[in-house]
């Protein structure tokens, strides 16, 4: 009900509005004039841009930005530039440290890059539709290199100021900033960049949003706050009062679903061991007075039987409340890929923390993430043609990260699949987007296959 009012002086010129470049070459100017320094000036000038990056740098190579102009001669760029592969400057007079092309230099950010476990860079990667506001300051210096100060996102909150900035915001350097155009550009791979919010000034503070208490409306919206506390209380109790039962109803529909999952398991995984070794049971009978016959029946009457215990011992963990954690999670899982591997030409490799966060994991969580693995470690037994497969687990930071990967035959992207395989596939990246996480599979002809599932826990 408390209104915030912007009190801004002095923007010498504004576009609000959003522009989308994408290749556009030299660019256009936008500026029609509207302010321009030249190599005489002394004063500062202050330049603001939001950006919405419609490629992402990660992926596809290109530069954007937003580019100062003295006539056709280009000067001073923020943005991307083509050969640092972050927000950076361009055409300056210093070259970043973290830089190969002259005149390139990446600006700080509070989101660095990781470069190593627990290292990071000072810069970041324009990231598809992660905004920024990028916010420049040029010190004109008569007849020299002017002086630009570039913050990545600064706090533009009431009080602030440029001097308040944070230092992994703030980046400083050097060069050409004379201008009488402005130009917004894109060039390379993606699909270009959307500008808003564009202003130039004469201060920092013309960028702050500054409240504004002191209005008649002030008080009018306090009484009506007032009036209106009353009516929302009531609203609240209610609405509260009616999450309890919708929560009770939701708890009671897990129960069901769970309920309803066991039941599957038991048909699908039991019910046709069973029904395999009841088979092969007749079949014995029949054939006892073949040897040969009785042999290969008794071999996989073994093997159901062994199917049948190792699928009633994972609905046994996956319904059992005490495995309900990060640590019963990793432990069954390196007793599976043990068990599975045991008895096989191909060795299992594990990789797994040392010490593990007490974590809590719902049955449901829990049994998809095993499922996903054990299709996995399942695909490496059954047509890697490897002798080597590697099982890796990581938590960090609130993140789950498990790698399967095989010195296997591989396969080629886009290859066909069959059924049984596809379907797998399928499963694993459903299963995977069931628990909110990611899949990624790579592969290439006699060099192996990846698997990679990545998860963030909520808080």
């Amino acid at each position: 009900m408390l209104f915030c009012l912007p009190a801004r002086a002095n923007i010498l010129w504004s576009l609000p509005e959003p522009v989308t470049v994408h290749e556009s070459g030299m660019g256009k100017d936008i500026l029609g004039g509207a302010v321009r320094r030249s190599a005489r000036d002394s004063d500062a000038l202050y330049f603001k841009f939001r950006v919405n990056p419609l490629s992402d740098v990660s992926k596809e190579e290109y530069f954007a930005g937003f580019q100062l102009f003295e006539g056709d001669t280009e000067r001073l760029g923020v943005g991307n530039s083509f050969k640092a592969w972050a927000y950076s400057a361009f055409n300056t007079e210093e070259t970043g440290e973290n830089n190969t092309v002259f005149g390139d230099l990446d600006l700080h950010s509070a989101t660095p890059e990781s470069y190593e476990a627990g290292k990071f860079l000072a810069y970041e990667l324009p990231r598809r539709g992660i905004v920024r506001t990028i916010i420049f300051k040029v010190q004109y210096v008569p007849h020299g290199d002017d002086l630009v100060t570039a913050w990545i996102d600064p706090d533009l909150s009431a009080g602030m100021t440029e001097e308040n900035q944070l230092t992994i915001l703030t980046t400083q350097f050097r060069a050409k900033a004379t201008f009488n155009q402005i130009r917004l550009r894109h060039g390379g791979g993606g699909e270009g960049w959307t500008f808003s919010d564009l202003a130039v000034a004469t201060s920092f503070q013309d960028f702050i949003v500054v409240p504004f208490w002191r209005q008649w409306w002030f008080i009018s919206t306090i009484v009506m706050a007032l009036l209106l506390a009353v009516g929302a209380t009531v609203r609240v109790v209610e609405k509260r009062k009616f999450q309890r039962q919708l929560q009770r109803a939701e708890q009671q529909h897990a129960l069901e679903r769970e309920r309803g999952r066991i039941a599957m398991d038991l048909h699908d995984e039991l019910g046709s061991s069973l029904t395999q070794i009841s088979l092969l049971g007749g079949l014995l009978r029949v054939d006892k007075e073949n040897p040969a016959q009785v042999d290969t029946h008794a071999t996989r009457l073994a093997a159901a039987a062994d199917h049948s215990v190792r699928a009633l011992e994972e609905i046994v963990w996956a319904v059992r409340p005490g495995s309900d954690t990060m640590q019963g999670l990793v432990d069954y899982i390196a007793h599976f890929a043990n068990d599975l591997f045991a008895e096989n030409r191909i060795r299992c490799r594990l990789d797994l923390p040392v010490e593990l966060p007490a974590r809590a994991l719902p049955p449901d969580v829990r049994h998809n993430i095993f499922l996903i693995v054990k299709e996995a470690l399942t695909n490496v037994l059954k047509h890697a043609g490897g002798s080597v497969v590697n099982l890796q687990v990581q938590v960090d930071d609130g993140k789950l990260q498990i790698a399967i990967a095989d010195d296997g035959q591989g396969f080629a992207a886009g290859a066909t699949a069959t059924n049984g395989e596809h379907n797998g596939l399928e499963n694993m990246r459903r299963r995977a987007a069931a628990v909110g996480g990611q899949l990624e599979v790579t592969s290439e002809p006699g060099k192996g296959t990846r698997v990679e599932f990545k998860m963030t826990f909520p808080n």
